[in-house]
Order: C-alpha cells, then structure tokens, then sequence
C-alpha cells in the first residue's frame, strides 16, 4: 500500500494523520513512512521498502527490533493476563532491579510514559518543598504536561513554536527557563527567585535539540546551586538512563545523584512504561503514603514490566555499550569527514552511540546554536538518505541511536549513502 494513500485515510480520522506530531515530517517535509514490521536494526515499510533504522523509536529499541527473547517474555506473561489493576510480583521485582542498578533511587513508581514521570516529579518537587516555580533548559523536552511546554524542544522546535497554544498564563508563570549549559544564567535566577524556585529539571545530556552534551562542571554546578537554596534537582533520563551504561548517566558520567530521577524509553524495552524515583524522603511523599497525588490504572502493566525486565537483563548480560559507542563514534567521524571533504557544513556530534548530524560547521552548545543549523539542507540529507535505504530521525532537532545489532557493515553502508548524497546536493 502506498504511504499517500495511507496518509490521506489518516488525517480524516488522526490529527495531522500521526499520533505524535514528529511523525508527520513537517521538519523535512514530503510524505511520512508508514511501517508495518521491523527486524533486528531494519523496519519494514507499507509500500515495500526495507531500511536500515538509526532512530530506533526514539531510542527505545536499544536490542532492535523484534528481539526473541523480548517477545517470548511478552507473550509469556500475555497468556497470564494482561492487565489487573491489582499489584503484581513483577512490579516489585521491576521496582528492586531499578534501585539496584541507580545510585540515588532508593524508590520508585512506575507510569506509563516519560511525559507522565515528568509530570508526577514537578508535581512532587512542588509538593516536597511548598514552592512553586520550576528551572528548566531551553531547548530541553520534558514531555507535554503544560508547565514543560515553555519554550520546548523536539517536536514542539520542529513546528516552529516556541510554547503551545491551550498553556495557561498561570503555568507559563511558575516555569523560568535559563540556556542550556549556562550555570551563570541559573545562578541569577537563584539570586533573584530562589525562595520560590522548588525544583530545577534537566536532560543530563540533552536531546531533543539534537545531542548537546553537558559542559564539564554543570551538572555538579546545579546540584550544589539547588543544595544551597534548599530546591531539588531532578534529572530526566528518560532518553539518558540505561542508554549510555547500566545505569543512570548522572551516576556512571557525572558523579551527580539528583533528588529525582525519571526513566523511560529502554526501560519499557519497546513496550510503553516508564518511572519516576528518587531519595526515600521524597517518594515517600507520594500516595498513599504521602500528599502528593498520582495515580494511573495501568501503571506497571505486566506486559511491559515483563518486556523492562528482560531488556535489563539482556543488556547487563551482553553489555553492548562500548561497542555501540564505538560504532557511533566511527559513524560520526564519518560524517564530519565526509561533509568536511565536500565542503557542507555538517557536524556530527555524538556520544557513546547516540549522534546528530548538524548541518552547521560549528559546535553546537545550546538551543540557540541549534537553531542556527540549515533544516532546508537537513530536508536534503535525510531524504536523499531515505532514498538510499536508511531511515533517520526526521527533525534536525532529534537524536539517532546506534543499537545493540547494528553492524560495522551499517556503518560503512550509512557513510558511502551519506558521501552520495552530498555529491548531488
């Protein structure tokens, strides 16, 4: 079937014919790709196509697609029921393997997305402290609760906005926003607003603008900014955590423990879960035992626990990390090499397996700098990618992601695709 077609019978019935805006390929333009199965680092499109997949759903899908081990567990625990609304042995073993593997998490909950831990921290922070103002990065994406829609990244950058309509003046009000990697910018903020500042929210390495690694110092900057003004620091590692190590990158790469932590992406091991978690004082804070509302029927459903369960093991088992860092590392010298040679400005940054192809021929450091970057010549690079067989994310302001089965034979097949796309621009 043809993805035009598919397209047009989707926006009579989903807005803008996507369930997530990104989807709909209003970054780079042209037609979405609609997939119909995917295999080990390939997907499997409607009209036929094979790919080579570098967006790996946003990073969920560290082992790939369909993995056997991952889809047995699944269908396992499908044969004892789906859901119950009613707590399960999983959850407490789920719940025992994250604090064992995080420094810092001394309890957790589980939800359903990362968007909802967010949401549930802010909600915490607010009510541990009795403040009500949150710090947040510009260019940093926390999900779509309306106080994390102030001057977002990923999607929201794509369209072109830099907040939502339906965000109330009131929301807008307790959110401040400091640049990202700009610990002077927080401390102003600190100095001016501290006794109402409850909690600051950051990406350890932020994603969502692309890659934009922290600079040396600020993670442990604003952990003891927050510590002195008596607010919390919560990390999301939504995208950060169990992608870089076993581990949470504020504790295998920062030397940091937040007050809270929130989890996604690989933890649902392509199944839709995530958690919130942190210090006991804090979480303990939460109901039943505490004031802070939260609640959610599904959460902690047996079929994604199961899915969580079994990717934490795989990857503590197999420990692919530093080979997908060195691919990506390779990936990215690559590209940087390539364009250098051709004469386009493209900088590929990257960390451990996880890379931006910027088209700037300058580092970029934060929202502004990403910004600046061409999407017209992006546009360019992905479709003529696209054409050539690989799939990647379609925004400029995303990440890609080197999984657990990508070979050394992607990598070679990504860059010769990449120098033929460079030679027709």
């Amino acid at each position: 079937m043809k993805h035009e077609e598919l397209f047009k019978r989707a926006k009579k019935v989903i807005p803008g014919g996507v369930n997530s805006p990104v989807r709909a390929f209003n970054g780079v333009g042209g037609t979405p790709v609609f997939v119909t199965s995917g295999r080990r680092q390939r997907v499997f499109t409607a009209d036929g196509r094979e790919l080579i997949d570098w967006c790996c759903s946003w990073g969920a899908m560290i082992l790939g697609h369909g993995n056997p081990e991952i889809t047995r567990a699944i269908a396992s625990r499908a044969h004892r029921g789906t859901t119950f609304g009613i707590a399960t042995p999983d959850e407490v073993e789920f719940a025992e393997r994250l604090t064992s593997l995080v420094p810092g998490l001394d309890m957790v909950r589980a939800v359903n997305s990362g968007t909802e831990a967010v949401m549930t921290a802010v909600r915490l922070a607010r009510g541990a402290t009795g403040r009500r103002i949150v710090l947040k990065f510009d260019g940093c994406y926390h999900g779509h609760s309306d106080a994390m829609l102030v001057k977002s990244g990923s999607g929201v950058l794509t369209m072109g906005a830099s907040s939502s309509a339906g965000v109330t003046d009131g929301s807008v009000a307790d959110t401040m926003v400091a640049p990202y990697n700009d610990l002077a910018a927080v401390e102003r903020a600190f100095a001016k607003h501290g006794k109402d500042i409850a909690a600051v929210i950051v990406e350890p390495v932020a994603g969502n603008m692309g890659i934009v690694p922290p600079a040396d110092g600020f993670l442990k900057g604003l952990r003891a900014i927050t510590e002195k003004h008596g607010a919390l620091l919560i990390c999301d590692e939504v995208i950060n955590g169990f992608r870089f190590g076993l581990s949470s990158y504020s504790a295998l790469y920062a030397g940091v423990t937040p007050d809270l932590i929130t989890l996604g992406k690989v933890i649902g091991g392509g199944l839709p879960l995530a958690a919130i978690g942190g210090k006991r004082k804090w979480m303990s804070l939460l109901a039943p035992d505490g004031p802070v509302y939260q609640a959610g029927t599904l959460s902690g459903n047996p079929l994604a626990v199961a899915a969580g369960l079994k990717t934490l093991a795989i990857l503590e088992r197999d420990m692919p990390y530093s080979r997908m860092a060195e691919l990506g590392s390779v990936l990215a010298v690559g590209i940087s090499t390539i364009a250098a040679e051709h004469g386009v400005p493209v900088t590929c940054q990257s960390f451990n397996g996880v890379f931006t192809p910027f088209c700037t021929d300058i580092p970029v450091q934060d929202l502004a700098d990403a910004k600046a970057c061409s999407t017209k010549l992006y546009a360019k690079i992905f479709h003529g990618l696209l054409e050539r067989g690989h799939y990647i994310a379609p925004s400029q302001f995303e990440c890609n992601f080197v999984s657990a089965v990508h070979a050394p034979r992607d990598v070679d097949r990504f860059l010769s695709a990449f120098e033929q796309v460079l030679k027709k621009l």
